[in-house]
């Protein structure tokens, strides 16, 4: 059985973006980087909501073009060649080795995951409620960044009921970032 990875960094006070949609305040140290490619390589798919997509896709097939960051120009031939989902009611069609999923979603990604697939879920708040509540989410790898936004979108909109978690490593990288890493705890019976 395969499983979905939620991968997503946060500031303390728990955004995932700012007031004005910025993300310009992750630290990708050397060690955090390391981390990030060693997680990225040991997904089958790479799993995305729209809003992320329209963002990853909009760097990534020319990051070479817009950084000079180690971390950047390592990852962008993984990002291209890597096998990508996009969850969306709206996208007709996506470039880069993609499959746009428009309905039926935890059929489709329960299939994937019983085909044996690691899905590594980037950021986004709207995907990653809605799978948490559907039971989708295996892990939850959440770096939490040195930083107070005040305000902006949260790492999670939904879901609206309890959902049980284990610690299962929690890691300090040499940028201060925080990895809080979590997995479904067992549920009584």
């Amino acid at each position: 059985m395969g499983k979905i990875t939620h991968f997503v960094h946060q500031s303390l006070d728990g955004y995932i973006e700012g007031s004005n949609g910025e993300f310009d305040w992750p630290v990708m140290d050397p060690e955090l980087s390391a981390y990030s490619h060693a997680l990225t390589d040991s997904a089958d798919i790479f799993l995305y909501g729209r809003n992320v997509w329209d963002m990853m896709s909009g760097f990534w097939p020319r990051a070479e073009e817009f950084s000079t960051h180690e971390h950047d120009l390592a990852f962008a031939p993984v990002w291209r060649k890597a096998p990508k989902v996009v969850v969306s009611s709206t996208l007709g069609e996506a470039d880069w080795n993609t499959r746009v999923i428009k309905t039926d979603v935890v059929e489709e990604l329960t299939a994937l995951k019983q085909s044996g697939a690691h899905l590594l879920l980037f950021g986004g708040s709207t995907l990653a409620g809605f799978l948490t509540e559907h039971g989708l989410i295996d892990e939850y790898q959440i770096f939490i960044h040195p930083v107070v936004l005040g305000g902006g979108k949260p790492v999670f909109r939904t879901p609206q009921q309890r959902i049980n978690l284990s610690l299962v490593e929690s890691r300090t990288f040499d940028s201060q970032v925080v990895l809080l890493r979590h997995q479904l705890a067992a549920q009584p019976s």
